[in-house]
């Protein structure tokens, strides 16, 4: 493609996005298709011969989109969102224009002093400790990942004889993060929960010493901070007490919960994160950065490359022992240039403006969680610290169990079938509850009250 074709047809594509961003809200959140849709209506084999951009631009529009659920509609508050905004969107395009293969520093120097400032503007926007240092991974999964491994080759002893601890809360990350770094899952010990679903540290305790009296060595603990189903906040400094006393890598997984730190009045939602050995927080989650972006911070910047160091000798450059090559920070050799769109949305937006969009959030979740707790049928199912409200409806007479439970799954499947809002579901100790998230930059008051006109639609439509 010629620049000049290639102009034209960014132009096209670029008003084709602003008109897309302007209008998601008109889409329906969930593509109403069944499974091999998309597939059945796509050719087989690929084309022998060039197709022109306006067939397949067509196609887009005409298979691709209708089956697409739209993460940037006012009334997705499903799974927790992804922060994708205008200004994130121009820094990847930038980014894709660039093309760059960002392993070293050689590779692209401005990509990485870029991500080393950024990185330090993050630890200070959420009151980490100077003794931290941070790297850009793509996903908290990956993270979670890269601090199993690292803690995993501390061990002076045999990984088979190992251990692994989290919250029966934590996402599944953790758990296939600690199969991939070669504990089985008989060597993970889920922490049983309080009535707020954060980690039991005397529970945590009584695990540890059995294990060590049983001759294995525990090798981490990951804590949660802001659980997948409920938003559960573990408490740091007894679980840091005990990592000290055993010796064990202490890991923080943040993913959702830590970008609410960059609120003073909600900094202690990470009281004792200090003590931590690493820490993440995705900013793709809720500081208007599109996926994928996570930061990891790690004290014992070493140990992290013990693990994942490799330089063979087509990778040495001259300037390698004065600079940072994020290579060897992770699992990935290949890396986009992440960076440039985190630097655009915090300079775009602002940290007072980053902080008056989750006030905005967190104050929505608060209204509609009173809402439920005054209106009769409805209850809240766990605490509402951030902006996730867990919640069900209970009929009159009708008690807990199975009855209950699909009474609430038919009332969710009839809001989603509205088109107009996106609402998951979790367990909570062993109940079916109805989960809001809120977190996009394109949520609105009028959308969350949408939402609970919907609910309440759906009680009186109930058979």
């Amino acid at each position: 493609m010629h620049p000049n074709e290639f102009r034209a047809e960014a132009h096209r594509l670029v008003d084709w996005m602003a008109d897309y961003l302007g209008s998601v809200g008109s889409y329906p959140v969930v593509p109403s298709m069944l499974p091999g849709a998309v597939r059945n209506a796509l050719p087989a084999s690929a084309p022998n011969a060039a197709e022109p951009m306006a067939a397949i631009t067509r196609d887009f529009e005409q298979i691709i989109l209708p089956g697409m659920t739209h993460w940037g509609h006012p009334g997705f508050f499903a799974y927790f969102p992804t922060g994708s905004t205008p200004v994130s969107l121009l820094a990847e395009m930038l980014t894709t224009t660039l093309g760059a293969q960002c392993m070293s520093w050689q590779t692209s120097p401005a990509a990485t002093e870029l991500e080393q400032v950024m990185m330090e503007w993050l630890r200070q926007m959420v009151g980490l400790p100077d003794s931290f240092t941070g790297v850009i991974q793509d996903t908290a999964s990956t993270a979670t990942l890269v601090a199993l491994i690292t803690a995993r080759d501390r061990l002076t002893t045999p990984v088979a004889q190992a251990t692994v601890y989290a919250s029966a809360e934590a996402h599944s990350s953790v758990l296939k993060g600690a199969r991939l770094a070669g504990f089985s899952e008989a060597q993970v010990r889920l922490v049983p929960v309080d009535d707020a679903y954060a980690l039991r540290p005397a529970l945590l305790a009584e695990l540890l010493a059995a294990d060590v009296a049983a001759g294995l060595t525990p090798a981490a603990i990951v804590a949660t901070v802001g659980t997948t189903a409920s938003t559960g906040l573990d408490p740091l400094h007894p679980i840091a007490d005990l990592a000290e006393e055993y010796g064990t890598w202490l890991h923080v997984d943040a993913a959702y919960a830590g970008s609410a730190a960059i609120l003073p009045e909600l900094r202690p939602i990470l009281a004792g994160v200090e003590r931590a050995d690493s820490f993440l927080m995705n900013p793709h989650k809720w500081l208007a950065v599109h996926f994928d972006c996570t930061a990891y911070f790690v004290r014992d910047v070493a140990a992290l490359h013990r693990s994942f160091s490799a330089t063979p000798e087509y990778l040495r450059t001259t300037h390698d022992p004065e600079v940072v090559n994020y290579r060897d920070w992770g699992i990935q050799l290949g890396r986009r240039f992440r960076a440039l769109k985190l630097w655009f949305a915090i300079r775009h937006h602002g940290v007072e403006g980053l902080q008056a969009m989750l006030r905005g959030h967190i104050a929505m979740a608060g209204a509609f969680a009173k809402r439920l707790s005054e209106t009769a049928g409805w209850e809240l199912m766990a605490p509402v610290p951030l902006g996730l409200v867990c919640f069900r409806h209970r009929p009159d007479g009708m008690a807990d169990g199975a009855a209950l439970d699909d009474h609430n799954r038919a009332l969710l499947a009839r809001v989603n079938a509205s088109g107009r809002v996106f609402l998951t579901h979790a367990s909570l100790s062993g109940r079916f509850a109805i989960r809001l998230a809120l977190g996009h930059v394109a949520t609105t008051q009028a959308a969350v009250d949408e939402a609970w006109t919907l609910l309440q639609g759906a009680v009186r439509s109930a058979p």
